[in-house]
């Protein structure tokens, strides 16, 4: 008897698990386009027209590789709308002994899973997950008897069990991070890399349409160029290695008012859709500083981002799901300012970033920690509002990464757990790292009176809300040293600015 296989569509790698199961001349694979995947948040219209263009490429090249698949293209009134909806269908349609799927990149999902074998009366089988270097079980090994579970030692560890960037035992270059290294401002020269950009082709089109006229998304599908198959996927990174990684390094942590990408590579798109491997993207930057092509801060600070913060990330996601995705260890309540959605404020540096997000479901890593993060964090959004905020706008945004990076990273929701102290900072960061500052008509120097830079206020409110939760932190024992400075009355004004500012979010 045949046995049907799952495709899930955020898993779309060659090594797939599933299909190593598999016979292709006996079993037969499953796909679908289903309304609640689109829908359950209101995705990026690119988000979402980047994974069905890239489930029909996909389906395709199996097919043309001798595989059955069964494919159900997205019907806003068909009566398929769930996982569970299109494994029924298959299986009333065809008599198989078993079903597989790789282990889901959402606990819902995996939830929804754990409920076939009785609903169907058929052995489900759950396999690993190849998309990643670490298994679930190594990062639990790892993560045992810890008392903080810090990334920078768990990055340690894979890059000596991958041996990348490794000279024996030893670090490459005699350190194992960079990061001091990587903090520089950018000023105009080098001139800022731009990602490859890829024509849509006739599947593409087809489903840009599809998205355009029958779902209500988020963003613009205007100039969609991403890569949608492994082969682009591929020429994206080889085109990030040869005109970008050289300056990665420098300014990774760098904004600018008039450039979406400076050197960034927007390979997390194909990464967590599993069109790139995780070790050949490494791979390839270190032949790069083998070629001595980049420099060696470049590197580190691009492979640490791939085996270390997102093997990472998934691997707290998992060990501590479900429990993990209600904490909200700071008590934040404010709800999300309506001008996320919209970019429609005076404050230069949010509004660059959400008008970047909204053309390209995208922002690197400061503007998302630094910028829409940091004044979600300061102002006190409830976590589960900015969490659903970036699992919707961004295309690289699955539940697994997403989750950790805003609910522990940027919130600092789940107690320092994922970060040893929450990135709080007032305008004056931004202004060192950006030039919005100078085109913004609020006042960077200042910290009361109306044209004042909201983030200042609200940093320092931030600070003395949070006082007793927060003073015993080693790394924040300098910025208590200066609010316990801080004249009374001043101080009072300040948190009756904040106050303010919170009543009228939406004017700011």
């Amino acid at each position: 008897m045949p046995r049907l296989g799952l495709i899930f569509g955020d898993q779309l790698n060659e090594n797939h698990a599933v299909l190593d199961c598999l016979d292709p001349e006996s079993d037969c694979l499953l796909m679908g386009e289903l309304a609640e995947e689109t829908g359950y948040v209101w995705h990026h219209g690119k988000k979402v027209a980047m994974i069905l263009a890239a489930m029909r490429h996909r389906a395709e090249m199996l097919r043309q590789a001798g595989w059955a698949v069964l494919y159900h293209k997205f019907d806003g009134g068909s009566a398929c709308k769930t996982f569970t909806d299109l494994v029924a269908r298959a299986l009333d349609d065809r008599d198989f002994d078993e079903v597989l799927l790789s282990w889901p990149g959402e606990w819902r999902v995996l939830e929804e899973a754990r409920t076939w074998e009785k609903k169907f009366s058929k052995p489900v089988t759950v396999l690993p997950d190849t998309r990643f270097v670490s298994s679930l079980e190594e990062f639990e090994r790892w993560a045992g008897g810890r008392k903080q579970l810090r990334m920078e030692y768990f990055y340690r560890q894979m890059r000596r069990r991958t041996a990348l960037l490794m000279d024996g035992d030893k670090p490459r270059g005699g350190q194992w991070n960079y990061d001091r290294d990587n903090r520089k401002r950018w000023r105009g020269d080098p001139a800022a890399a731009r990602p490859m950009r890829f024509a849509p082709d006739k599947t593409t089109q087809e489903v840009l349409r599809l998205v355009a006229e029958q779902m209500d998304t988020f963003g613009t599908l205007e100039d969609f160029d991403l890569p949608v198959t492994r082969g682009q996927a591929q020429q994206a990174l080889a085109h990030f290695v040869r005109s970008a990684l050289p300056n990665f390094g420098d300014f990774q942590d760098a904004m600018a008012d008039d450039e979406d990408w400076l050197f960034h590579s927007r390979l997390s798109f194909s990464l967590n859709l599993g069109l790139l491997d995780p070790i050949d993207v490494c791979q390839a930057a270190e032949k790069a500083l083998d070629e001595g092509h980049a420099p060696i801060n470049a590197v580190e600070g691009f492979i640490r981002q791939v085996i270390g913060w997102r093997e990472y990330v998934r691997g707290i996601y998992w060990m501590k799901m479900p429990e993990y995705a209600e904490m909200n260890e700071l008590d934040s309540q404010q709800s999300l300012p309506d001008w996320y959605w919209t970019g429609d404020t005076r404050m230069r540096c949010l509004a660059k970033t959400i008008d970047a997000t909204r053309r390209n479901a995208y922002a690197h890593h400061i503007q998302r920690l630094m910028v829409t993060g940091n004044f979600a964090l300061i102002f006190g959004v409830l976590p589960k509002e900015i969490c659903e905020w970036y699992l919707a706008v961004y295309a690289d945004a699955y539940d697994w990464v997403e989750l950790p990076n805003t609910l522990g990273m940027v919130m600092h929701a789940d107690g320092g757990l994922l970060g040893s102290k929450p990135y709080a900072a007032s305008g004056k960061y931004i202004q060192r790292m950006s030039n919005y500052c100078k085109q913004c008509p609020y006042k960077v120097a200042d910290t009361l009176g109306e044209e004042a830079c909201p983030f200042n206020a609200l940093y320092w409110d931030f600070l003395d809300r949070n006082r007793e939760r927060l003073r015993g932190n080693n790394r924040m024992g300098m910025m208590y040293k200066n609010l316990d400075r801080m004249d009374g009355s001043r101080l009072q004004d300040i948190r009756g600015r904040a106050s303010w500012i919170r009543k009228n979010a939406g004017s700011l």
